[in-house]
């Protein structure tokens, strides 16, 4: 080579460009293209050195000018050049963070060879890096077109990371089910294709945005693999139930049921089953049968209490006694055997994670002495921490919280990360701490441990699989269940808050748990937020001086027996009419009520079913059509017990011997109202039948509850804050 470059130019001109010393090593291909402007390997370096200095158009037009000096043989080979040039110095770039310019560089290898699947995909990789990502990228670059031409290759590694990633950050995007049918040819393995789509379809879009109908869609494409059949389909019948397509979900429910041929299997899926049916609302002859089928398969898991489930497994057994409480009030049998199957999944659990060297069991003594200055570090754990009853209920305790004794720590799982939720940002706001986070039990418990949480509090229970393998990791010394549901029975929880009504001293006999009871009531409140009511009787042809009763619960609640008893009831009060609302089958729920309504010689006429209402505040405006709230048994209504009284609504309660069959009595016992309390069936239908017929008296309730609001525990949060942090400093030293 003549001219005044050095034999070794082309080296000095790389070890310019890793530098970023662009402008001297573009200089050096000048000089090289002077001297020998034949090479065009050296127009594709010098354009990619002026598109490093941000001249773009120089770069093209550098580029431009080579080409057209290839004639149509060679134009192919030169433009492979290129792009290999392009690519090369993409990887260096993404290596070196530098992801603007790598994705730039990127789109203008695009331009050379469109059709080259494997720079698509790391464009869209790098856009999801730089969080830009649209779902309009994926028609803009051309890929699902080319993707549907099946005329191109992929790198399957790099289809399943990228995959993963879209579902995991732009799941809602409208392209996505079009992108995710479009991969299906190109994945490999199929499996694990399936498990990516099914993990971000249940976490993801299911549970953290509350798109269970998108879920249903992108199962259906898994189910086209022809892999993975029955664990596709149990998590299909759960998407369909989530989206209330009740009738597929209990189809898709029982076909997996009759594809399940191992015992675990079949309780996972008879769990589903029995979800099905008892959501609907109106299939109990069915759900009582699965029910029984149920019991028998986990009485035989306890006696073979198998010690090396594998983790999936172990967490698909955390719901099965869910249902329990729904179907019968019997404390002792329905506590012990969800005492042994919790038992068993602990053990399951630790012993895998012992295997995968996972041991983070919290070693820390807790030994802060009562009346101590330091400041207790206190982590709330839930999925629930958003427009959700635990959500209406808990916000109260973080409002009143004493951040000079206490530091709160919010681990929010499940975030609704794609559309806004003012409760949940609420939450956030309030906490001295807060995390969002997914729904990976370790890196949770890695964080309250990391955080040296002193108390843990899970709002949960047995409702999330997630919360359930935290809490048995033991990140936190002293661990307590409150307000989601009834006690695990997790033998990693020290306490279960409960108060004196709603769990008696005798009922500590069959909680593994300690009891620890708050002195008045477990919960309270300092009201509900009401809106303008959009409930008329005119509207639902009810005559102004009619009874109007009234029962919003969804439809795993209405057990028929009790539905047999409000019949009775109206039976006996003429001129009264019974509301019906809550989410569940219309048609199923409907047919159900009519039915037992014929069998107690109640003209179904007298029936209005409500329409769901898409916001709490409209619901409780609502309440006040109401003369008498009938409640629900074995399963009381809670949330919306707490919102009657609060609107002022007599109210009528079975008691049972369970929690759940004691929640309506604790805050009926807080407000000081006895009228409605019912200890038998038979109480229940006079109670129903006495304030449905006796006004002074419903006038007497309600002017009882008007004046509880001034003087009750139950809407004293603050009051009730000072009781829960009084017990947090004086109990927690006991097991330590």
């Amino acid at each position: 080579m003549t001219g005044n470059l050095s034999p070794d130019w082309q080296q000095q001109a790389a070890h310019h460009q890793e530098k970023g010393e662009y402008s001297q090593a573009a200089s050096l291909y000048e000089q090289a293209i002077e001297t020998e402007p034949e090479i065009t390997s050296y127009y594709w370096h010098l354009g990619l050195l002026l598109l490093l200095q941000g001249k773009e158009e120089d770069a093209q037009l550098t580029w431009l000018s080579a080409m057209m000096e290839e004639d149509a043989n060679s134009s192919n080979r030169a433009a492979q050049e290129l792009f290999e040039v392009l690519t090369a110095e993409a990887v260096r770039q993404q290596e070196q963070q530098a992801l603007e310019l790598a994705w730039l560089i990127r789109q203008h290898a695009r331009e050379v060879n469109p059709t080259n699947l494997d720079n698509l995909f790391k464009i869209i990789d790098l856009s999801l890096e730089l969080g830009t990502f649209k779902g309009e990228n994926l028609a803009e670059l051309g890929l699902i077109q080319l993707l549907n031409s099946q005329e191109a290759t992929v790198e399957p590694n790099l289809l399943l990371s990228v995959l993963k990633k879209v579902l995991h950050q732009a799941p809602l995007e409208p392209q996505i089910p079009e992108f995710v049918e479009a991969c299906v040819p190109y994945a490999d393995p199929a499996k694990e294709f399936v498990e990516i789509v099914l993990d971000a379809c249940k976490e993801k879009i299911t549970y953290s945005e509350a798109r269970p109908l998108l879920a249903t869609r992108l199962a259906k494409i898994c189910l086209t693999m022809g892999v993975e059949r029955l664990t596709i389909l149990k998590h299909l019948a759960l998407f369909y139930q989530q989206a209330n397509q009740h009738k597929q979900g209990i189809e898709t429910a029982q076909e997996s049921y009759a594809l399940s041929n191992t015992l675990l299997d079949q309780i996972q899926t008879s769990s589903l089953l029995l979800r099905g049916l008892l959501h609907a609302g109106g299939y109990w002859e069915q759900a009582f049968s699965m029910f029984q089928e149920q019991q028998q398969l986990l009485s035989k898991l306890v006696t073979e209490n198998p010690s090396s489930l594998d983790i999936d497994a172990t967490s698909n057994l955390i719901t099965a006694t869910f249902y329990q409480p729904y179907f019968r009030d019997d404390l002792k049998k329905n506590r012990a055997l969800q005492n042994q199957v919790i038992k068993m999944i602990q053990s399951n659990l630790q012993t895998q994670w012992q295997l995968q060297g996972e041991d983070y069991p919290n070693k820390r003594q807790f030994t802060t002495p009562i009346n101590s200055k330091k400041v207790l570090r206190i982590g709330y754990l839930s999925h629930c921490l958003k427009r959700h009853s635990v959500g209406w209920l808990t916000r109260w305790l973080f409002k009143h919280h004493n951040h000079e004794q206490f530091q709160i720590y919010a681990y929010l799982f499940n975030y609704k990360s794609q559309e806004y939720d003012p409760l949940q940002e609420w939450f956030v706001q309030q906490a001295d701490q807060a995390y969002k986070l997914e729904a990976d039990s370790l890196k949770i418990a890695e964080q309250i441990n990391r955080d040296n949480i002193d108390i843990l509090v899970d709002l949960d229970s047995i409702s999330h699989y997630i919360t359930m393998q935290v809490m048995a990791l033991k990140p936190a010394p002293v661990q307590v269940t409150w307000l989601g549901w009834d006690a695990s029975g997790l033998p990693a929880i020290d306490y279960f808050i409960a108060d004196p009504y709603v769990l008696p001293q005798e009922a500590q006999e069959h909680y593994r748990e300690k009891i620890w009871q708050l002195p008045e009531v477990y919960v309270a409140v300092d009201g509900f937020e009401v809106a303008t009511p959009t409930l008329r009787r005119e509207q639902l042809n009810i005559p102004q001086n009619a009874v109007v009763y009234f029962s919003a619960q969804a439809g795993k609640k209405r057990h028929p027996e009790t539905v047999r008893l409000q019949m009775k009831i109206l039976a006996q009060v003429p001129n009264s009419y019974f509301l019906i609302k809550g989410l569940a089958d219309e048609a199923s729920v409907q047919a159900f009520f009519t039915h037992i309504a014929q069998e107690e010689g109640v003209d179904s006429n007298r029936l209005r079913f409500l329409p769901y209402v898409a916001k709490e505040e409209i619901h409780r405006a609502n309440l006040a059509i109401a003369d008498v709230v009938l409640d629900t048994y074995p399963y009381n209504g809670a949330t919306t017990t707490l919102e009657t009284l609060w609107m002022a609504v007599p109210l009528v309660t079975r008691v049972g011997e369970q929690f759940s069959a004691r929640n309506s009595y604790t805050f009926m016992k807080s407000v000081g109202v006895s009228e409605g309390i019912a200890w038998s069936d038979e109480e229940y239908i006079e109670w129903g039948v006495k304030l449905g017929t006796d006004q002074e008296l419903r006038k007497k309730v309600t002017w009882q509850l008007w004046q509880s609001r001034q003087t009750s525990p139950l809407w004293n949060a603050q009051q009730f804050t000072r009781e829960m942090e009084k017990s947090l400093l004086s109990n927690v030293g006991e097991i330590h």
